[in-house]
């Protein structure tokens, strides 16, 4: 690293002409220009340089020696330009990991907007109900639903979607009408996880009272979708995010259980590896998608 300083500063010396000169623009002493030029020359065995009272010109060696290190000094130079764009504006490749709920266009519509106004800006997504590693997949940010434990992570508060309980009418024609939380107990459970299990979920009903139920999966999915999938078909009953069923409420699809019986509201985060230096690609991200997504909620 050092022998690349002393190219840089050697390099500025022939652009300027002198060594007063090149330590005004280098923020030296000129005898430290000196120096560094001396130790340069020392390490390479080879004049550079001819000093004169009036002027320095290079050697034959020098002139050689000019022509690589202008190229090294082009580059570093064009490296800083290339971080200060990717520090101001949105520019380069964007990769964010999400949920597949946000696979049926809210990502879209969400960030459009984005891409549109930055033409230098590109899009990766990856979608993932499981979480994956930020760091070894270059994720720039991940959309993520519920409590964040990773404390390695900076997780950013985005909003409280409502969770809705809900089924096929086919499903609750068999069932018959249910009234009471405790109802819950018997029914066919289609859940989000990767193997049948018992999960806990607390019912928030009329005047704040709390009901917390240990539930049993008789079906159990890596993916949003197919427990959606499951739950169109009239397997079960399952805990689906309101803003991605509104289509399916509205038509009838599905029906809401229990309305006056609310469920834990999904907290939605933005999770990024890191809270300081982020590019600007992320951070245009991050206020885009918290106004697009906030207001689904």
């Amino acid at each position: 690293m050092e022998q690349l300083k002393r190219m840089a500063v050697f390099a500025t010396v022939v652009e300027r002409g002198s060594m007063v000169a090149a330590a005004q623009v280098l923020g030296m002493t000129a005898s430290a220009v000196s120096q560094q030029i001396r130790k340069l020359e020392q390490d390479t065995q080879v004049s550079l340089l001819h000093r004169t009272t009036r002027k320095l010109t290079l050697t034959e060696a020098g002139a050689v020696f000019y022509k690589s290190c202008a190229q090294v000094l082009e580059l570093a130079q064009q490296a800083e330009q290339r971080l200060a764009e990717l520090r101001d504006a949105p520019v380069g490749e964007l990769r964010i990991a999400a949920p597949v709920g946000f696979s049926n266009g809210m990502l879209t519509e969400a960030l459009a907007p984005l891409l549109e106004a930055h033409p230098g800006l590109s899009l990766q997504l990856f979608f993932h109900d499981e979480p994956v590693d930020l760091v070894e997949q270059r994720i720039d940010l991940a959309i993520r639903v519920g409590r964040q434990e990773d404390s390695s992570l900076v997780a950013r508060h985005l909003a409280d979607w409502p969770a809705v309980l809900c089924c096929a009418p086919s499903y609750l024609a068999r069932c018959g009408p249910i009234s009471l939380p405790e109802r819950l107990l018997e029914l066919d459970w289609i859940s989000l996880n990767g193997e049948r299990q018992q999960f806990h979920q607390t019912f928030t009903g009329p005047g704040g009272e709390q009901q917390r139920l240990r539930l049993e999966s008789r079906v159990g999915c890596n993916n949003i979708l197919a427990v959606r999938s499951f739950t169109l078909a009239g397997v079960g009953v399952s805990l689906q995010p309101g803003p991605e069923i509104r289509e399916e409420l509205a038509s009838g699809r599905l029906l809401a259980l229990l309305p006056e019986w609310q469920p834990t509201p999904l907290g939605l985060y933005i999770v990024t590896p890191r809270r300081d230096a982020l590019p600007a690609k992320v951070r245009y991200a991050i206020d885009t998608l918290r106004r697009g997504l906030s207001r689904r909620g």
